[in-house]
Order: C-alpha cells, then sequence, then structure tokens
C-alpha cells in the first residue's frame, strides 16, 4: 500500500504563509480539527508549523508568540514523500525523524499531507483485510 492510497478521501490541505500569525495558525487548526499546516510561498513548502512548534514556542516564549509571524516559528526544511512511498517506509521516517506529519510531493507538487494516524489507520485497515480473507480461505477449504 502507498501513501499515495491514503490521500484519496481526505480534507483538502491548509496552508499558510510566512506572514500568517501563530493565532491564524491555532485559529486554523482547530476549526479544521488537524494537528499541522504547511508554509508555502509560490507554490513551494518551505516549511511546517505543527501543533508541537506552537507548544515549544509558548513555552519558551509565552504569549507573545501568538503574534509571530508562522515563518519564525515553522519547522525546515520539511520532509517529504511521493505517492509512491510505502505506508511501512512513511512510518519508518516519521518514527527516525519524531514526526507527526508528512508532505506527499510529486514533480514539485504538493498533493497533500498525511499523518501518523492516516499510517496507522491503513495499516490496521489492511490486516483486518487479510485476516478475513485468510478465514475465509481456510473455512472454505
Amino acid at each position: 500500500m502507498t501513501v499515495g492510497s491514503i490521500l484519496t478521501g481526505k480534507k483538502p490541505l491548509i496552508s499558510v504563509t510566512t506572514a500568517t500569525t501563530i493565532r491564524e495558525v491555532t485559529a486554523l487548526l482547530h476549526e479544521h480539527r488537524i494537528g499541522a499546516v504547511l508554509v508555502v510561498e509560490a507554490g513551494t513548502i518551505i516549511g511546517i508549523v505543527s501543533e508541537r512548534d506552537i507548544v515549544a514556542c509558548l513555552h519558551t516564549h509565552g504569549t507573545t508568540v501568538l503574534d509571530t509571524a508562522s515563518g519564525v516559528v515553522m519547522t525546515s526544511p520539511v520532509v517529504s514523500a511521493t505517492p509512491q512511498t510505502t505506508v511501512v517506509a512513511a512510518m519508518g521516517v516519521m518514527t527516525n525523524r519524531r514526526i507527526r506529519h508528512l508532505p506527499v510531493v510529486e514533480d514539485g507538487e504538493v498533493l497533500g499531507l498525511v499523518s501518523i494516524g492516516d499510517l496507522v489507520k491503513r495499516r490496521i485497515d489492511d490486516a483486518e483485510r487479510e485476516a478475513s480473507a485468510l478465514k475465509e480461505y481456510i473455512t472454505a477449504a
């Protein structure tokens, strides 16, 4: 199974610019019930702002960070995957890098963003499907 197959049916991608304030980013995260937004300029991903980034800055700098531009808070460079990346490989990258969100990019175009939750759900669905097929095979024999 590939990362590209997970993108079908996902919510539209939410992105911001480097000038978007963290206050605006938090509103977007809450409104769309997501954990991260991509920071995009001229169609290119230049960073990502996650809940974890915001919490770290709040701890270090206090609430003044809310009026800070996302370009200051974002994590950069961004690790990405292609639609052909396997779910297992993507999970490995996310585990090794200790990240929860992975943009999917092909030929410089951002296709979407997958979370560790998306990948785990796909692995569970695949395991349940395989177990069901094995049960049917065994009982049919």
